[in-house]
């Protein structure tokens, strides 16, 4: 397949904020884009404002009439979408050009100097991070990534074509699609279980990633994946020393195979956001940029939207979104807070995500979720599965240990959040629950 020889390109599931990255790239160049998703949202919003068409009906009646004729039309799609997809199906029997998104991101980096961030947690973090520092430096890179960046309030850092920065998705097995010259692991812990079955089996496909770069592959210390490893506080080939936290911001010092840097500043909370910013910094030295420069480029990193975002911020009160969904994430949140926020009562609100994630770890989030100071649980959100039967948040708050736990609606959530004599409140999950810490904040900010 030849992206420049076709036109049309529609996306089943363009409102995915992988697919969503991609479809503003080819918008940027001159490609007619069109496409489907289940609701609106900030993205689908975002998109038609750069001119896409996009319906939100599972409807044939709905493609632009431009995107009838399959010679000159690509049709992207993502795992998430139903078998059972109206739009999908008449695609598939009209003989259409069908390629899941990872192919395509694959199509548009082969011919590219490519650096993937791979790893259970901490991808979008860590490739935002890079992206930034790469834009900054005036690489030209291209940057797709799978959060809104606080930066650029984009999920796409538009550069040239020769450099690009990826996610790179062990979902669906996506990132076996990319061929990366310099790769990063952040970690490897069990997840997607409804794909791989067995652990052992998501770290198979981790081992098939890293036989796929064709460079330098960087892991985190303890990984047992062979490359050079980096680490906070302990010895690596990468290392951050000496970290304290002044003025609200992480402060330390960074050691690389090829030199040293004193007092770089980072702002985001949370030690393992350190990590994050590390193995950046390491990926950035790596494509030949100075640390120096590397270190001034940080200081001006704000973020990702949904990752640590504060919704309100106040002496007295503290609201905190976080797309925090495996119980490793929101021990780390909670870690974060508790840095921040020592000796101050803190209330969490998790929405879990998918009943087969609840299910294959459900001790591991009543752990997690019992070291905060009252926990509130919404539904399970479902995203393309079906219940499992037993499978509930009721379940989950069963096994909880803590005294202080509730199962709650949407609405009673932010009557609960208004009320609560928590000084911090932290709202975590990978479903709606965006959508309704928006209402919380707007309940709060208006009172």
């Amino acid at each position: 397949m030849e992206l420049k020889e076709i036109q049309n390109i529609y996306f089943v599931g363009v409102g995915g904020i992988g697919m969503s990255a991609i479809a503003s790239y080819f918008v940027k160049n001159g490609k007619t884009v069109a496409g489907y998703d289940k609701t609106p949202s900030v993205v689908t919003d975002a998109l038609q404002e750069q001119g896409v068409t996009v319906s939100f009906t599972d409807e044939i009646s709905t493609i632009p009439q431009d995107f009838l004729r399959s010679e000159n039309t690509l049709v992207v799609y993502t795992p998430a979408i139903p078998k059972d997809s109206n739009l999908l199906s008449y695609f598939k029997n009209q003989d259409y050009q069908l390629l899941k998104r990872a192919a395509v991101l694959g199509h548009i980096t082969k011919n590219t100097l490519c650096y993937a961030v791979a790893g259970t947690h901490g991808k979008t973090t860590t490739s935002s991070i890079l992206g930034h520092i790469m834009h900054v430096c005036g690489t030209g890179a291209t940057s797709f990534l799978g959060g809104i960046t606080e930066n650029y309030h984009s999920n796409l850092i538009l550069g040239k074509d020769e450099i690009t920065v990826v996610e790179a998705d062990e979902f669906d097995r996506s990132f076996l699609q990319l061929a990366p010259n310099v790769a990063c692991i952040t970690n490897m812990d069990a997840d997607h279980l409804d794909i791989y079955g067995e652990k052992e089996a998501l770290e198979a496909s981790f081992r098939d990633f890293a036989d796929q770069v064709s460079d330098t592959l960087i892991v985190k210390k303890g990984l047992p994946i062979q490359g050079l490893t980096y680490a906070v506080e302990e010895a690596a080939d990468y290392e951050a020393q000496e970290v304290t936290i002044q003025n609200g911001s992480f402060v330390f010092n960074v050691k690389t195979p090829y030199g040293f840097v004193k007092d770089v500043v980072f702002h985001l909370p949370g030690r393992h956001n350190v990590s994050n910013a590390l193995v950046s910094i390491a990926m950035a030295e790596k494509h030949g940029l100075g640390l120096e420069e590397i270190k001034e480029a940080l200081k001006s990193y704000k973020g990702v939207k949904r990752r640590f975002s504060f919704k309100i911020k106040e002496d007295n009160f503290v609201l905190i979104d976080d797309y925090a969904h495996h119980p490793t994430e929101i021990a780390a949140v909670e870690n974060a807070v508790r840095e921040m926020y020592p000796n101050q009562k803190i209330m969490v609100v998790f929405q879990p995500h998918l009943f087969s994630r609840t299910q294959d770890f459900i001790d591991d989030f009543a752990q997690s979720l019992s070291r905060f100071d009252e926990v509130v649980l919404l539904a399970i959100y479902p995203a393309r599965e079906l219940p499992i039967k037993g499978v509930t948040s009721d379940w989950l708050l069963d096994k909880i240990e803590h005294p202080v736990k509730s199962l709650q609606t949407k609405e009673e959530v932010v009557k609960t959040v208004k009320s609560t004599d928590a000084s911090v409140v932290v709202m975590l999950g990978a479903g709606d629950i965006g959508v309704l810490i928006e209402e919380v904040t707007q309940e709060l900010l208006s009172v």
